[in-house]
């Protein structure tokens, strides 16, 4: 099984991040570049998380063969050499290798290459490739040049950081400018930097995880919030449409004014394509006047303006159709949540939908997960999972919390992480280790990789599922990923005293260490910083269990779900109004198509036999021309005889509409048509 679980866990991961990117991604509308660039910042960051654990239960191994190697062969006699003060050895050795054992000089290179490619992308590419996406330019030079401007002040922030380490080793007497210390001084700056950002992600994950799952078993409170994001969500989705207007207007204006031969054309139809297909065929390419465009002296847009409206179209179109998805996805859930609502009172234990789901389900899941299996499940069962599962999480995060700020402490141990592992290595357990590091890194990522994928700047960073992420924000994510991943993994081996610098021993450093680099030539920063700003978490849980940070936005004027307000209640209401109309609505809708339906069952029949019957009687030597005119004639006197077989035609096709606008009006356009037809067939005769 050498080198195995590494193999199987490097495929395990691709296609996870390639699941998430396409529950979020559009791989068919967004650039291959932008899916890939995304793409391989997810994997990385999911490969470091899983890896991890294999690299600590390899590194425990690794020091029981060399703590076994350099113990002296009395038996009982005390470890002597340079892993003297590692956990002790039994006499009988029991080093024998781990299932996930990972052949030596593999790991190290296996990091230095994750670890720099994730460096490159969030440093350097993915910036890049962020202002390049974003921008309004129709040449590939132009969207070059606006990003090369984008990104000089965001380069230069980083120099500056790494500038000021720079300065500080230089000056520092005891300390020698090398190559090793560049590169330390540099993957620290870029740690200070994530670990900024993580322990305020964690606190908040660390709270609002487990709340949300004690949240989810209250039927009511999830409907109230429903019905909050649906009045939030209308006022969206009408300043989205209002938005599209306008810059479909300016569009309209720009393309109406600029002709066929005029050179900054290219650029008009470039930005027709990427509007709307109704507001294309509105608008048309305007080919009617030959005229030159300089024969008249009219003032044309130029083309910086036209980059500018061609970037308000990708977000205005991108805006648009995202909003109008969640609408509908909203729809569906608070039509389920109502359904719930209503079937838990039930005393037949059968699940009743009000709405069929337009798509077919499965077989397979209609026989197991069938009207009683939902029934329970959803009134009986998953309020208490979700319970348990809530207290769960909760046990963790004390856990978590409490870790982070006692784990610099070696003697006592009080990290609870450290204490687990510690009794863990004693016995060799080599999978209860890997286990347990798992279900710790696992879960730190989850309250920080949540957050990334919850928290929303305004309309500028939104992850939006149902494929409606644009690409500006699946390429920040990646960003963020590949900041946080490698503090978090540091806490991590902090937390679990894996980290010589934390542990303060003289043991054998995990590989993901040991391409860091001696946080010794930063010292402030390796006893001072990485120890005690961890601690912070304690502030930020607190904050985000009052929701100070909720009540903070509803006092700026963002209205935030709050179950003691006023305007919280207001839009609840106003919420539950839309779902109560766009139910009557959808509710209509059904009950017109089943109308529709029966009345084509039961006279679809006999109008195909009597058109059937007829043209079965037809003279063939009879003129077409002459019986299309004797009915067309004779119709208008038998109008009232078959008034009744017409009202069945007209529910089965589309009546044409009334033109209001005509010099005569007839309560009959059929009778109207049949007239001038027959007029039209006296003169021809």
């Amino acid at each position: 099984m050498s080198g195995a679980a590494l193999g199987l866990e490097i495929v395990f991961v691709f296609f996870l991040a390639l699941f998430l990117l396409h529950r979020y991604g559009d791989f068919k509308k967004q650039h291959r570049l932008v899916i890939v660039g995304t793409l391989l910042a997810w994997y990385l960051c999911f490969l470091i998380v899983f890896i991890l654990p294999l690299d600590v239960s390899t590194t425990i191994y690794n020091r029981c063969k060399h703590a076994a190697a350099n113990s002296s062969p009395p038996e009982g006699s005390n470890m002597t050499g340079l892993y003297a003060t590692a956990t002790p050895v039994p006499s009988q050795h029991p080093c024998f290798k781990p299932w996930s054992y990972i052949p030596d000089g593999i790991m190290p290179i296996f990091w230095r290459v994750v670890y720099w490619t994730s460096q490159f992308l969030t440093w350097i590419l993915l910036p890049f490739m962020q202002s390049y996406a974003r921008s309004g330019g129709f040449s590939i030079t132009g969207k070059i040049k606006t990003a090369l401007i984008e990104n000089a002040i965001y380069y230069g922030t980083y120099l500056l950081i790494f500038g000021a380490f720079l300065i500080y080793v230089a000056v520092n007497p005891h300390l020698h400018l090398e190559w090793n210390q560049l590169q330390t001084i540099g993957i620290a700056a870029a740690n200070t930097w994530g670990l900024f950002l993580l322990v305020l992600l964690l606190g908040y994950g660390l709270v609002e995880i487990p709340r949300s799952y004690w949240n989810g078993a209250k039927r009511g409170y999830l409907l109230m919030k429903t019905y909050f994001k649906a009045a939030k969500l209308m006022t969206e989705k009408a300043d989205a449409e209002e938005t599209l207007e306008d810059v479909m207007e300016e569009v309209r204006k720009v393309n109406e004014s600029i002709k066929y031969n005029h050179p900054l054309r290219k650029c008009v139809d470039t930005i027709l394509k990427k509007c709307p297909i109704d507001y294309q065929e509105k608008m048309g390419r305007n080919m009617d006047d030959y005229e030159d465009f300089d024969e008249k002296h009219n003032t044309y847009p130029s083309e910086k303006s036209l980059v500018k409206l061609h970037k308000q179209v990708i977000y205005s179109v991108q805006r648009h159709r995202r909003t109008q998805v969640q609408w509908q996805i909203l729809l569906e859930q608070a039509f389920y949540l109502e359904d719930v609502a209503k079937n838990e009172t039930s005393a037949t234990c059968q699940f009743v939908h009000t709405f069929q789901s337009p798509e077919p389900e499965n077989r397979f899941i209609q026989y197991f997960y069938n009207p009683t299996v939902e029934w329970y499940w959803e009134c009986l069962l998953r309020p208490w999972f979700y319970r348990i599962l809530a207290v769960v999480l909760s046990i963790f995060s004390v856990i978590v919390v409490w870790s982070e700020c006692t784990f610099f402490s070696t003697r006592p141990v009080l990290s609870l992480f450290a204490v687990f592992i510690q009794l863990a290595e004693k016995t060799y357990n080599y999978i209860y280790i890997e286990i347990a590091c798992f279900l710790s890194i696992f879960f730190l990522s989850i309250c920080v990789y949540s957050t990334v994928f919850r928290i929303r700047v305004f309309n500028y960073y939104y992850l939006a599922s149902h494929h409606q992420t644009d690409a500006y924000s699946l390429l920040f994510s990646g960003m963020l990923f590949c900041r946080l991943t490698p503090p978090l993994c540091l806490n991590f081996l902090g937390l679990t005293h894996m980290d010589s610098s934390i542990s303060h021993q003289n043991t054998q450093p995990t590989a993901y260490t040991s391409i860091m680099g001696s946080m010794k030539v930063l010292s402030f920063i390796a006893d001072g910083f990485y120890i005690y700003y961890p601690m912070l978490v304690v502030i930020l849980c607190i904050a985000t269990y009052f929701s100070l940070g909720t009540r903070c936005l509803n006092l700026l004027g963002f209205q935030q779900f709050m179950g003691d307000n006023d305007m919280t209640s207001d839009l609840v209401d106003e919420g539950k109004e839309l779902i109560r109309r766009e139910k009557r609505k959808r509710q209509r809708q059904e009950e017109g198509e089943n109308r529709r339906r029966e009345w084509k069952e039961r006279y679809g029949h006999s109008r195909e036999d009597s058109t059937r019957n007829r043209n079965v009687h037809i003279d063939p030597k009879e003129s077409n021309f002459s019986e299309m005119s004797t009915n067309r004639s004779t119709s208008k006197y038998t109008r009232a005889n078959n008034r009744t077989e017409r009202d069945r035609i007209e529910l089965l096709q589309d009546a044409e509409p009334l033109d209001f606008n005509a010099e005569t009006f007839t309560d009959d356009p059929l009778e109207s048509e049949s007239g001038r037809f027959y007029h039209e067939t006296q003169m021809l005769l």
